[in-house]
């Protein structure tokens, strides 16, 4: 050590990791190695350090005299501890005086006396480590991200063979060209980060278990990441008729709950011109995209599971730990990503199961608007986030009129575009501000959306709004053809809606939601419809709005 070097140490005095220790003060060499042993477990369970032996607690080098053997102080403190602590020992002369340093890393390991005492450091002090504070199943590794850390107690025999050999199929089917899955197995993973090597011994990583672990693994080392099914019928929304728990890998989890949600799905076929376009009420695409966001972004250490509730007109996804810092329900789409999970994300796009980070919920939003169905609806908790979304067609007009002009002008539109001309087909006129708000963006950004669709003849401005060119707006307000029987759906809705009057005396947009199953705008048009026939009259304003049966039914 260079003198320089070990004067600033002396100047800086102890801190969490830096010990001194007095040589002279000690009885004996056992008592040297007992105080040896317990800080350094104390460092290598924090974020290691080193104990300077022949140096007082004030700074004072006092030196180590008397005979001893390096090498014997080592092998005492490797005899010592539990499992067996590697030191880096080392000698030097300060101002004649010899000082030893015992130094250990941390790496993740719990380590403990052989009489089982525990400790780690805190600020310069050494305490006490007990059994509820610990997370020794984990390794940090001078690692934050969660799924990058080692699992302490995991063994070569916890990786499932077949889920290594799935992965591998998987990316050579979405990229062909990938030299990743021509590797061997071991070094596949290894490259990945879904393995690391402690001490020689190979050890998984959280990312790794929860990619190929064998369920039972997953089940005894982190039970947590469970993932629960639960089925509703329309005969009863409060009680599900089907459940099935998952402690499986990532990848087994998406295959298995995307199958059962393509074989309930419903089709419903919108004609386009000469071509048949068919939407289903959940696509493969977002729900898979919803799912890998909950199980990638999910907070592991939280002990409570993800939910998928599967109700007849909408999925809800429920997974633990709130929004990572900076994103909120108002900013989700256009606020970079915060990968709660780092290693997990990073897997996920080296196997092509995503773009890139982030992408998921535009994907997401992209999807359900130009398939004409209500925005996916995001809710904050404390500690959980849920997402809905929803399987009815809020506007098949504006599925054809996306249809008909992206096929005309041989491009997609963008996910801001989509968001723009959903609202003025709804409401005819925009404004910067309104706009602005809508995509969550900037004055900027939704500034270029309108420039674009201008440039495509779709809107042109009006004073200091947009609407739709009259061409346009002609377009998507006519030539209507629902695949589904909107009359019947209609009539049995009113009858609902109006036996319900009859009972309470009044109902709300919220009931109707209710009782219905309708979307917002679904019971607003249905409502609207009802008002026009006069067989119900609004009464009030905004929330305290209501419908009452008109005199005539009285």
């Amino acid at each position: 050590m260079k003198i320089s070097d070990f004067e600033k140490v002396l100047q800086k005095g102890e801190s969490i990791n830096t010990e001194f220790k007095s040589w002279v003060k000690a009885s004996s060499m056992k008592e040297r190695i007992a105080l040896a042993v317990d800080e350094l477990i104390a460092f290598a369970n924090s974020k290691g350090g080193t104990v300077y032996f022949g140096v007082e607690d004030n700074g004072e080098v006092t030196g180590c005299t008397g005979n001893y053997d390096l090498q014997n102080i080592v092998e005492a403190i490797y005899d010592k501890t539990r499992p067996p602590l590697f030191t880096e020992a080392g000698e030097f002369e300060y101002k004649g005086k010899t000082v030893i340093s015992l130094s250990v890393e941390h790496d993740g390991t719990t380590y403990a006396t052989t009489d089982g005492r525990c400790l780690r450091r805190l600020g310069k002090n050494s305490k006490p480590y007990y059994p509820d504070e610990m997370s020794n199943k984990y390794s940090a590794i001078q690692n934050p991200d969660f799924s990058g850390q080692i699992i302490v107690e995991s063994t070569e025999d916890d990786i499932n063979k077949l889920e290594i050999y799935k992965l591998k199929e998987k990316l050579k089917a979405r990229d062909p060209e990938s030299t990743l899955s021509e590797m061997e197995d071991m070094a596949f993973l290894s490259d990945l980060g879904l393995i690391k090597y402690d001490a020689g011994n190979l050890k998984l990583t959280i990312a790794g278990l929860l990619f190929v672990g064998k369920e039972q693994a997953i089940h005894r080392m982190l039970p947590q990441a469970e993932v629960i099914y639960l089925h509703y019928s329309q005969s009863n929304l409060e009680e599900y008729d089907a459940r099935l728990d998952m402690t499986a890998p990532i990848i087994s989890v998406i295959d298995r709950l995307s199958e059962k949600i393509q074989d309930a799905n419903r089709i419903v076929n919108v004609q386009v011109g000469l071509f048949r376009l068919e939407i289903v009420d959940f696509s493969e695409r977002v729900f898979q995209e919803a799912l890998l966001n909950a199980l990638a972004h999910r907070d592991y250490q939280n002990q409570a599971a993800v939910y998928v509730k599967h109700y007849p007109d909408k999925i809800v996804i429920e997974n633990p730990g709130g929004f990572p810092e900076g994103i909120t329900e108002h900013n989700i789409i256009t606020h970079p990503s915060v990968p709660r999970n780092k290693l997990i994300a990073e897997t996920l796009q080296r196997l092509k199961y995503v773009q890139r980070t982030g992408q998921g919920v535009d994907i997401i939003f992209r999807d359900m608007v130009s398939s004409g169905k209500p925005y996916p609806e995001y809710r904050a908790y404390n500690d959980a986030v849920s997402l809905s979304i929803y399987s009815a067609i809020d506007d098949v007009e504006f599925v054809k009129f996306v249809a008909r002009e992206q096929n005309l002008r041989q491009r997609n539109f963008s996910l801001f575009e989509l968001m723009i001309l959903r609202y003025l087909t709804d409401n005819r006129r925009i404004s910067l501000a309104i706009a602005t708000d809508l995509i969550q963006g900037t004055r900027d950004m939704a500034q270029k959306s309108l420039n674009s669709l201008i440039r495509d003849g779709l809107i042109e401005v009006s004073g200091k709004e947009y609407m739709l060119t009259a061409k346009m707006y002609e377009a998507v307000k006519s030539d209507i053809e629902y695949t589904q029987d909107k009359v019947l759906q209609y009539v049995k809705a009113k009858g609902r809606i109006m036996e319900y009057v009859q009972e309470t005396g009044s109902i709300t947009n919220t009931q109707v939601r209710e009782l219905c199953g309708f979307t917002r705008q679904q019971a607003r048009s249905t409502l609207e419809k009802m008002q026009m026939e006069g067989v119900i009259v609004l009464l009030g304003k905004g929330r305290y709005a209501k419908y009452v049966a008109s005199e005539r039914l009285l």
